[in-house]
């Protein structure tokens, strides 16, 4: 066990100090309108987004050493919570988001060999990763103990700069691969699969708490032929465009994704259909006016967009299939506008009605 007053406590102040300045994150930049027509500033502004702070679940059964962990990481700028009883882990993870756990191996009630292998028998924390922390030095225990499903091993005494590197490597490379399999590649948005999941588990939280839901589904006009005249290159920069458009003038609450091909869904909580439809048709035109350049010639592209919400839709399939043939008139009536699909009128004969027109 870590003997604490064996511990420099200035040298570890002195070292905590300097690891916090080191590892707190670029603030994102200023800049004005004028500059942000700048394409390499937009790609900057758009990707210096503040990372969220590793959350970092500490187990062990001496209070006085979990501290002494949670000081050490928390001036790295992680948040941790800590426990003394690993049997409440699987219900303390519930409400504590966890991007790592870090354990004693050896403690009374429930060693941290029992624990991994029941928090790996559950389907949600697979991936979690896991750390164990001991003075056992017996490479054959250790290497047994890593077998249930553990990532690593740190030997006590433990120093504090190996234990802030052990730790972050591995939330940070799993961040990694889980945003490699929920994003779109090309533009960095949710991709169709993520999309739908995040739309069915939003719709369900606004049914719980009567927040209205709206949906927008939005398409590049004519992208085919950009391809085809200018090149996939110059197509794949065009597909982009929406995306950066999107994040800088929408919320950060609000979800968007590519749902394939040239068609983007932007999830919105808490707004009406109005200022929905406000807000994309703003969108729309900023769109319109960018100039897109390729082997000299200068050309500008249009979306449309469908809206549909909820409570008027109740399920996440209607709400999509509204939204799509909301945009399916408004690319019909003339491309380059959104409609609505509860207020903009659609006869039953399938001919579009009165629209109102947004071009």
């Amino acid at each position: 066990m870590l003997d604490l007053s064996e511990i420099n406590w200035g040298s570890v102040a002195d070292w905590v100090s300097g690891v916090g300045s080191l590892l707190q994150p670029e603030l994102p930049i200023q800049a004005s309108v004028s500059e942000i027509t700048d394409r390499r500033l937009i790609d900057r502004l758009t990707s210096c987004l503040v990372p969220e702070p590793y959350h970092i679940l500490i187990v062990d059964d001496d209070p006085d050493v979990a501290q002494f962990y949670a000081m050490i990481l928390e001036s790295a700028g992680m948040h941790t919570r800590i426990s003394a009883t690993p049997e409440q882990i699987p219900s303390i993870l519930e409400g504590f988001d966890a991007d790592l756990v870090l354990m004693d191996l050896y403690m009374p009630s429930c060693s941290g060999l029992e624990l991994a292998q029941v928090l790996r028998q559950i389907p949600g924390y697979l991936s979690l990763p896991i750390i164990y922390v001991s003075s056992e030095t017996n490479v054959r225990r250790q290497f047994k103990a890593l077998e249930v499903g553990a990532d690593g091993f740190i030997t006590k005494p433990v120093e504090p700069e190996r234990l802030v590197t052990e730790v972050s490597l591995r939330p940070e490379r799993m961040r990694t691969l889980r945003s490699l399999m929920i994003r779109d590649s090309l533009t960095g948005l949710f991709n169709h699969n993520t999309i739908l999941q995040l739309l069915k588990v939003t719709l369900a939280s606004c049914q719980r708490t009567g927040t209205p839901l709206c949906l927008a589904m939005l398409d590049i006009e004519h992208f085919k032929s950009v391809n085809d005249t200018y090149g996939h290159p110059i197509g794949d920069q065009v597909l982009m465009a929406p995306g950066r458009t999107l994040r800088l003038r929408l919320r950060e609450s609000d979800i968007i994704g590519h749902y394939g091909g040239e068609e983007f869904t932007v999830i919105m909580t808490g707004v009406g259909l109005g200022c929905a439809k406000t807000l994309i048709d703003g969108l729309r035109e900023s769109f319109a006016s960018i100039a897109f350049q390729a082997d000299g010639h200068v050309f500008h592209c249009t979306f449309s967009g469908g809206l549909a919400a909820f409570p008027e839709q109740l399920s996440a399939s209607e709400l999509i299939k509204a939204a799509d043939r909301a945009l399916y008139y408004a690319k019909r009536a003339g491309r380059n506008r959104v409609f609505n699909a509860h207020l903009d009128l659609i006869g039953d004969d399938g001919r579009a009605g009165k629209h109102s027109r947004s071009a």
